[in-house]
């Protein structure tokens, strides 16, 4: 019997996989897919979900994303740094003074654009943040029991240096490895143990080192500090946003 060739960077023959932004997700299959991107698309979502708003991943803020907006009678987000008083924007502040948003199309160029990347993998996906990690992974581990063949695997979103190359965001690996590490899992692979270790390495220094990482001092720079004090707000939240129809509602 001839066994096909599978990819040397798929994760086969583990139950969890780990890895980082479009390509990771392309290249590293899952039934479940935890999507984490910190700073600050999934922390938004659960902001979001947290006050019953249902959420409409997008990839762009443009003239596409205003029609999207339309067809689901849904709020558009608007860019951070041009939300006045009473306008949404990615910025998770903005979300919990919200009033009388029901739907919003949240766009954004990392975790937004995995969501609906994943949208048509057949895949469950989630959105991850330190908001919700564990109860993200207690979902999941009620599910993994249920299927004891599934597979889970977490994307850190990552960011995106000037030349459009992906920066690695330590944010969100240690998102991603919370969530595996509250896992009650046998058999992750090399990234995954690596993602969770990162996470363990430091969980008892948050949420001081998310203020002090790149991403929190980039936000803290552009006059955002409150968006980094929410993102910090480690568990905090047993909201579990999963991807149904093309938007992401709290778990049933």
């Amino acid at each position: 019997m001839i066994r096909p060739v599978t990819s040397p960077y798929a994760q086969d023959g583990f139950r969890a996989g780990f890895d980082w932004g479009p390509a990771g997700a392309g290249a590293v299959a899952g039934d479940i897919v935890a999507v984490v991107d910190v700073l600050s698309f999934t922390t938004a979502v659960t902001v979001a979900v947290d006050l019953g708003i249902e959420v409409y991943p997008y990839r762009w803020r443009d003239q596409t994303a205003v029609a999207y907006a339309k067809q689901y009678d849904a709020a558009l987000a608007v860019g951070r740094s041009e939300a006045g008083p009473g306008q949404v924007s990615l910025s998770p502040v903005t979300i919990r003074q919200a009033r009388g948003i029901k739907r919003l199309v949240l766009p954004s160029p990392n975790g937004s654009t995995i969501v609906q990347q994943l949208s048509d993998s057949g895949a469950t996906v989630l959105a991850v943040s330190l908001r919700n990690q564990q109860a993200a992974a207690d979902w999941v581990n009620r599910r993994l029991a249920e299927d004891p063949e599934s597979k889970v695997v977490a994307i850190a979103a990552g960011e995106r240096w000037q030349d459009g190359s992906l920066r690695p965001a330590v944010e969100d690996l240690w998102g991603a490895g919370g969530f595996l590490s509250a896992l009650n899992l046998q058999g992750m692979s090399p990234e995954a143990r690596a993602a969770a270790a990162a996470y363990d390495e430091v969980a008892g220094e948050l949420p001081r080192l998310l203020h002090e990482c790149a991403g929190g001092r980039e936000l803290t720079q552009y006059g955002f500090p409150q968006d980094v004090v929410i993102a910090a707000e480690v568990d905090a939240s047993r909201s579990v946003p999963v991807l149904r129809d093309g938007r992401l509602t709290a778990s049933t």
